[in-house]
């Protein structure tokens, strides 16, 4: 590579990236609260606006309905309930959001399991005039499963209950205590982690954007600028150097001599941070060597960071192939056979213990056995239940077998290298998503 093409290149990761989701109880107004951020920050598009406008007319209503930039499916619009996850995204020129609406109903709990997995933080709603219900301790519950850091509770429609502090204060008191139960609370200030509380109508537009005047007594930040202070994703503490290889690049009918003898390993950091000269070992079969080279395109680079695609050229020849895991020499640890985990079951179709599943862990596969199943959790009730197969949409603690070797961390730790899916031999679906204790 001629020293023409050296040059450095910023970090693909930015900083000013957050994933968000809203969650909680049926009618707690979590379409209505993305839809007054979308509308108060100015990123609705005109013709959306106007379409909603007829659309809210049509329905009788006096105002915009904002709930309808998110309920996008046909049998959302009908029964007024949320389905599917919704994405959606905006800006406030300061970072960039994506937002993910979790289905409040307990049927749709492998939905919010799949939104919550990428989330950094969560919204999770109550109504001022019910306080916390069951639905509130599920989504808190499976938001802690899931490992997202940050909670803000958003007690909402004040408006209802005439913004009275003394309702807003009980609110967050049954919270806590509830959090305690689970051991939300503690494990989230062990962290450095947090909860925050906030009174708000989102319907009106009270403390999202804007302050306004009926609340007085609440000194707090508006959530905007709850989210607008949120941690980005890989910021708030070292992480181990993680690279999955996903592909060998070997150019062998190339015109270019130099060429001839390459070999690059590509694939996107999951976590931390690699530069040249850093010793390097290759997972799962242990082989040591040292980074000569970081590649982007035809980019020299020095260093490199989480969530970059790059390739990786190291010193010696060694075996290594798509699935492998390079890691830090200081920071290797043993494969293992054997794991322990949270699984989400999200087929229709139970999982059998008689069967043999196909586990993929970042870009390598295994097959496994169930070897126990411990307890399903009662999302409701949050307790352990004995059971002998999974339903859609059960969650439990199981432990599997695995014919090949994996390079594991626990979810709390890594949630990208301590995250699996489960994929059925026959079919070729996923079947389940797992987080590694």
């Amino acid at each position: 590579m001629s020293s023409s093409h050296t040059q450095t290149i910023d970090s693909q990761h930015s900083a000013s990236l957050l994933r968000f989701m809203t969650c909680g109880s049926v009618d707690d107004g979590k379409s209505t609260l993305i839809g007054r951020l979308l509308f108060d920050t100015k990123t609705i598009l005109a013709d959306t606006l106007t379409q909603m406008t007829r659309t809210s007319e049509k329905r009788g209503l006096t105002a915009v309905d904002l709930s309808l930039l998110t309920d996008g499916l046909q049998a959302e619009r009908e029964q007024g309930i949320t389905i599917d996850v919704a994405y959606r995204y905006f800006s406030t020129g300061t970072r960039k959001y994506i937002i993910a609406d979790a289905p409040g109903h307990e049927q749709y709990t492998r939905n919010m399991v799949t939104a919550a997995s990428t989330a950094n933080l969560a919204i999770i709603l109550i109504d001022a005039r019910k306080g916390v219900l069951t639905q509130t301790r599920r989504h808190s519950y499976l938001a802690h499963l899931v490992g997202i850091p940050h909670i803000v509770v958003a007690v909402n429609k004040m408006d209802l209950v005439n913004y009275d502090q003394a309702i807003y204060d009980k609110i967050c008191a049954d919270y806590l205590v509830f959090a305690n139960e689970i051991g939300l609370a503690q494990s989230q200030i062990a962290a450095g982690n947090d909860i925050s509380f906030i009174p708000m109508s989102a319907l009106n537009g009270d403390m999202l954007v804007d302050r306004l005047e009926n609340m007085p007594w609440y000194d707090g930040k508006t959530m905007i600028e709850m989210l607008e202070a949120a941690p980005s994703a890989h910021t708030e503490h070292n992480e181990p150097f993680r690279f999955p290889v996903q592909f060998v690049c070997r150019p062998h009918a190339s015109d270019n001599p130099e060429l001839h003898d390459f070999r690059g390993f590509m694939g996107r950091i999951e976590s931390g941070e690699i530069a040249v000269g850093d010793a390097v070992t290759v997972l799962p079969n242990g082989y040591q060597s040292k980074v000569k080279a970081i590649q982007i395109g035809d980019a020299q680079l020095q260093s490199a960071t989480t969530e970059q695609s790059i390739t990786l050229l190291l010193e010696d020849e060694i075996d290594t192939s798509r699935g492998d895991m390079i890691v830090k020499s200081s920071e290797a640890q043993e494969p293992v056979k054997q794991i322990d985990a949270f699984v989400c079951w999200l087929s229709e179709t139970p999982m059998s213990p008689a069967r043999t599943y196909v586990i993929r862990h970042t870009t390598r596969e295994s097959k496994a056995k169930v070897g126990a199943i411990h307890y399903k959790v009662d999302v409701n009730t949050l307790e352990e239940q004995a059971t002998a197969d999974l339903k859609m949409n059960d969650i439990a603690r199981i432990t599997f077998k695995l014919a090949q070797p994996l390079m594991v961390d626990s979810y709390n730790a890594n949630r990208a290298t301590g995250a699996f899916i489960i994929i059925d031999e026959s079919s070729n679906n996923t079947v389940g998503a797992g987080m590694i204790i």
